[in-house]
């Protein structure tokens, strides 16, 4: 007899986000240039959906197309960084407003939003 395999949650596989039909374009330049990610093809049966994913190293993020889009105030995927200062320098630089919020003990982080008015938190461990 062999041993089962632990059975539970194992990663975030990805997070699906929303935008509103046509913005794909500004979705690209910001993720992509702003954020550093790449982008990588959809099935092409959700292709067809419309929309758009990303990648950085393990990271993966789903934008999909949503009629009625109305961003989340809160609602947000937390992003781990490194080199959070610079990290922030990069997104200003792009015309993003970065929100910092010294909030969470052991942490730096801040706030930005896509194009569309997806709240994003990104976060690196004090050292």
């Amino acid at each position: 007899m062999t041993a089962s395999a632990p059975v539970g949650l194992a990663a975030v596989d990805h997070v699906q986000l929303a935008a509103p039909p046509g913005t794909e374009d500004a979705l690209r330049t910001f993720y992509t240039e702003a954020l550093g990610m790449t982008e990588i093809p959809k099935p092409p049966v959700l292709a067809a959906r419309g929309g758009c994913w990303f990648a950085a190293g393990p990271v993966q993020l789903h934008l999909g197309i949503e009629e009625d889009f109305h961003p989340a105030k809160k609602a947000h995927p937390g992003l781990r960084v490194t080199g959070i200062v610079a990290f922030a320098a990069r997104l200003e630089s792009h015309g993003v407003t970065v929100e910092w919020d010294g909030a969470l003990p052991g942490h730096r982080r801040f706030y930005a939003h896509d194009p569309v008015g997806n709240r994003l938190e990104f976060l690196e461990p004090d050292a």
